[in-house]
């Protein structure tokens, strides 16, 4: 399996390749060549299976040049008891009878970004083996809230390595913040940056663009990589646990065989539902991929009528790892349904960077309404949303799970649609519990407290224990200070990297 370029102007290359740089060399996103199908009768026999195996045998059809041995290793490490609390790794609750959780936030930092970054490292240091890479590999990495600190546990102390993470300073939640602030690690930097993850994002996409730098840091010895969803290691996985959903609904007799599901997903840059996508390409019996936004709803404009627009308010939520106006896994939709016409990609990028706006042709555009539903949910709906799922079920949902419900219960209302769904949750409720426990204790019992302070209250209302990764976070000493504008972001990259090695 060979991977190509949204863009169209750069060489095919392999997928250790492609997971070492992150970035095509023209601007675009790699893809693999082909669809990897999995046929009826394999992915019948995987129904028992455990979520080790399911994600061998995905991850396989895509990463050909890595043996079969070596992706069976960075599964089980990846995967296991000590990384994540659940023994299903992604397991599925019940809500009713046609309502499912997918429950993604059992790993490390209790977050669904744990499902790709516990295993990006140990597919990126092989793929810089299998390409003869002797530079460091600098990790660049933007974060809304979560993908940092995924990021950073995923990488810290792995040799031949360093991780920088940029974060908007006042968007991420105070126990995101304190997680990425307290992380600790031989080969880690962390910066907040004055403005909000579109700013973040688009200082990072402008350092790995700048051909200068690049050869400023080759003499040291150093080269770019990403952990954000734009590579694909980072990306492959995440397809994973589609499947293991769908497989347990059926060993659990949920589902017959072959009977189609429907997946919510809560999504911001568009990389989670984008997973979803691959897996329906791949034969995964999907009947609708619905795409949940919050305020900043400019996947749901476009999904509704084919032109993305990032021209609006930037809105700062109570779920704010969506918080983004420009969804860079958009491009790789948009590739696979225009028929690779890298021309019109080019087209559409430029328009988005040069007016903050495109529209998609008709035909690509029916193709996203043939499978696509999109709405939003304001913030008072998905505190509403968090009320009445507590009460009605006893289930806590976080801030960005509660907006995938929430946008479910619409498609429902004006669909009529009974297929069996599953919504994506992908973040624990306590990572998210000031605006979780005011919605299901009242504003007066939220007053006056920290978010550490609420772990404890949360924990006492719902039954629920703290998560490991979350106790004790304010007892731990800060180790990352530094703060910068995002047109000094390059400088602090240099900063880090040349007292390290110069």
């Amino acid at each position: 399996m060979l991977y190509e370029s949204t863009r169209g102007l750069s060489a095919k290359v392999s997928s250790a390749v492609a997971i070492k740089t992150g970035m095509a060399p023209d601007g675009g996103l790699f893809v693999p060549e082909r669809t990897a199908p999995v046929p009826p009768e394999r992915l019948g026999s995987m129904a028992g299976h455990s979520y080790r195996d399911r994600a061998a045998v995905i991850l396989q059809e895509y990463l050909s040049d890595y043996a079969a041995e070596e992706i069976k290793e960075c599964v089980e490490s990846a995967y296991n008891g000590e990384r994540f609390d659940s023994p299903e790794i992604a397991p599925v609750h019940k809500l009713d009878a046609s309502l499912f959780i997918l429950e993604l936030w059992h790993g490390p930092t209790c977050a669904f970004k744990d499902l790709a970054l516990q295993i990006l490292p140990r597919l990126l240091t092989r793929a810089a083996a299998k390409t003869g890479e002797d530079s460091t590999v600098v990790i660049l990495t933007a974060t809304s809230g979560d993908t940092g600190k995924a990021a950073l546990e995923g990488f810290k102390n792995v040799r031949g390595t360093e991780i920088i993470v940029f974060y908007p300073e006042d968007g991420v939640s105070e126990i995101q913040k304190l997680q990425m602030v307290t992380q600790e690690g031989d080969n880690v930097a962390v910066a907040a940056v004055k403005g909000n993850f579109d700013d973040v994002q688009a200082g990072v996409k402008e350092i790995f663009a700048d051909e200068e730098f690049s050869r400023e840091l080759l003499k040291l010895n150093c080269k770019l990589s990403s952990a954000n969803s734009i590579n694909w290691g980072r990306l492959a996985p995440q397809i994973v646990y589609y499947f293991s959903a769908y497989l347990d609904l059926s060993a659990r007799g949920e589902i017959k065989p072959g009977e189609k599901v429907n997946f919510v997903v809560p999504t911001g840059n568009f990389g989670n539902i984008l997973a979803a996508f691959y897996a329906y390409e791949m034969g995964l019996p999907v009947n609708r991929l619905i795409c949940a936004a919050n305020s900043n709803n400019v996947l749901a404009d476009f999904i509704r009528t084919g032109i993305y627009n990032r021209g609006r308010q930037f809105k700062k939520t109570i779920s704010p790892s969506m918080d983004i106006l420009v969804s860079s896994n958009l491009e790789r939709l948009l590739y696979h349904l225009c028929s690779r016409n890298g021309a019109k990609i080019r087209e559409w990028m430029a328009g988005l960077n040069n007016t903050g706006m495109y529209r998609v042709d008709e035909q690509t555009y029916g193709l996203i309404n043939t499978l696509f539903w999109s709405d939003f949910a304001d913030d008072g709906e998905t505190l509403e949303t968090i009320r009445t799922f507590f009460r009605r079920s006893g289930y806590v949902a976080d801030t960005h799970t509660a907006v995938g419900l929430n946008v479910y219960e619409k498609y429902a209302l004006a669909t009529g649609d009974p297929t069996k769904t599953v919504v994506a949750s992908t973040a624990s409720p306590f990572k998210f519990n000031e605006s979780v426990a005011k919605a299901i204790l009242g504003e007066n019992t939220v007053k006056g407290k920290t978010e550490l302070e609420l772990l404890k209250v949360l924990s006492a209302a719902s039954g629920m224990e703290i998560p490991p990764a979350l106790r004790d976070l304010d007892q731990k000493p800060v180790l990352h200070r530094k703060v910068t504008d995002k047109n000094s972001m390059k400088d602090a990259v240099r900063s880090f990297l040349t007292g390290k090695f110069k």
